[in-house]
């Protein structure tokens, strides 16, 4: 069986080091997921017809405030995304690390980060600055939702390459040998999740965006990344293995499905928000 399984890449996690300080792959698709992100937000605002049923037939943010509200989210991030690690999958299952050495909590390169922790944190980020601005909390959540997929997709080939939440055990023709995932080939999983909730994720809303002009409906685009993320996710822990937390009848039931169950929930809501919205305005209309 060995003989079929692909060569995990020989890629060191670090870029280059100076003395104490490394550069690593990790910390640089942070850097390229939120520059990008901004990138495609700002790409969004410059296309006039997406705008045409919008308020004035213009964007709801100037360029000023996106640049202010990368900080916000850029802190969001990385706060949630610790704080949801610690939290969700280290405090539950090894506490003695954390309580006994609580400098442990600021080493993201140690278990790294949650993605749902982060998610939260975003969108508490969003929350405060838009009521700090004034500004259209389910607009933004529309914009952050066709760019955020970016971000995952830099997010989990950095997974990869740091050879960190590989999948199961299994004797597919692509499974490789991770460097710490022991003797036996495992799912790639890695790169599943950077297809399905990156790449595929990013074209279904960039596909709704342009074509359907879903930034007509509020809301409603913030509820397809929820779903799509949710049920991209639920599906891959069907083939993940690393931070599994088995519940339910059969363990197959992971914490990562709960998580993510929840926000195909939330997801659910601002699909019925944006159509009751779109009638209570036609009725009006």
């Amino acid at each position: 069986m060995h003989s079929l399984v692909l060569p995990f890449p020989d890629i060191d996690p670090e870029i280059i080091r100076i003395g104490p300080v490394a550069l690593r792959w990790y910390s640089l698709a942070y850097i390229a997921g939120i520059a990008l992100a901004w990138v495609y937000v700002r790409r969004l605002m410059d296309h006039a017809p997406l705008w045409q049923s919008y308020k004035k037939n213009k964007p709801p943010f100037d360029k000023a405030l996106l640049e202010d509200f990368v900080f916000w989210a850029a802190i969001g991030v990385i706060l949630g995304g610790r704080i949801g690690y610690i939290f969700f999958y280290g405090i539950p299952y090894q506490p003695e690390i954390y309580l006994d050495h609580p400098l442990e909590i600021l080493k993201v390169w140690n278990g790294g980060m949650s993605f749902h922790g982060g998610f939260a944190g975003v969108v508490v980020a969003t929350i405060l600055f838009c009521r700090k601005r004034s500004s259209d909390m389910f607009m933004m959540g529309d914009l952050l939702a066709g760019a955020a997929p970016i971000g995952l997709f830099f997010g989990r080939m950095a997974n990869f390459i740091n050879g960190e939440l590989w999948g199961r055990v299994s004797d597919v023709p692509w499974a490789m040998i991770f460097p710490y995932g022991g003797p036996l080939p495992r799912h790639p999983s890695q790169l599943y999740e950077a297809f399905l909730e990156g790449i595929l994720l990013f074209l279904v809303i960039a596909i709704l965006t342009y074509r359907f002009k879903a930034l007509s409906k509020s809301g409603f685009l913030t509820g397809i990344f929820f779903t799509g993320y949710g049920a991209a996710r639920i599906f891959v822990e069907f083939f993940r293995d690393s931070d599994t937390r088995p519940f339910g009848p059969d363990h197959w039931l992971t914490q990562g499905m709960l998580l993510s169950l929840v926000m195909v929930l939330i997801g659910g809501w601002f699909f019925h928000r944006a159509f009751r919205s779109e009638k209570i305005a036609s009725r009006q209309g």
